[in-house]
């Protein structure tokens, strides 16, 4: 049987995503694929939808005369969606997100670049008041596809132990029958 597949009955086998807390070591790097290409349509949407106004981000003449000379993509999207290439590999299973910090963006994102994410297990360990659940820290790096890095972030996830995820309880909740 290859890793993310359970068997729930005979020829049959359901697709697994994310980590329990067992699955995660410290060290460990986590490249998240596929990379990511931000679109005009992307940027533009996202700040009206935030209400993000500064003209930076949707004003081609406005932003001409910045030290940009183009539009630059709204940092909350680029966080929104490195943030989410990374949650098949470390929040996939997640209870909760208990933190983020240190958020870095050392260089800007523009139309048209495709990003990269990554995510570092910095730390780990067992909850004292949840003993099915365990609370893992890691960092998130994104990098365009030239290699510049052009964001950074710290993330503290609570996970569950194996056979204590939502997915192990609806499993276990299934009827044989609907488990042919």
């Amino acid at each position: 049987m290859r890793d993310g597949v359970i068997k729930v009955g005979e020829n049959r086998y359901q697709e697994t995503f994310g980590r329990y807390y067992e699955d995660f070591t410290i060290g460990d790097t986590y490249e998240h694929r596929p990379g990511r290409t931000i679109t005009e349509a992307d940027n533009t949407w996202f700040t009206l939808l935030t209400m993000n106004q500064h003209p930076l981000h949707f004003d081609a003449e406005y932003a001409k005369h910045s030290e940009f000379g183009k539009p630059i993509v709204n940092s909350a999207l680029t966080l929104a969606i490195v943030a989410g290439m990374s949650v098949s590999d470390v929040s996939q299973k997640a209870i909760a997100n208990l933190g983020w910090t240190d958020i870095y963006m050392p260089a800007p994102v523009f139309n048209g670049d495709t990003i990269y994410a990554e995510s570092e297990v910095l730390a780990k360990k067992e909850s004292k008041s949840r003993p099915t659940q365990g609370i893992v820290d890691v960092e998130t790096r994104a990098h365009k596809a030239d290699g510049t890095l052009v964001m950074r972030y710290k993330r503290t996830v609570l996970v569950p132990k194996r056979g204590h995820g939502v997915d192990d309880k609806i499993l276990a909740a299934q009827k044989p029958s609907q488990q042919k």
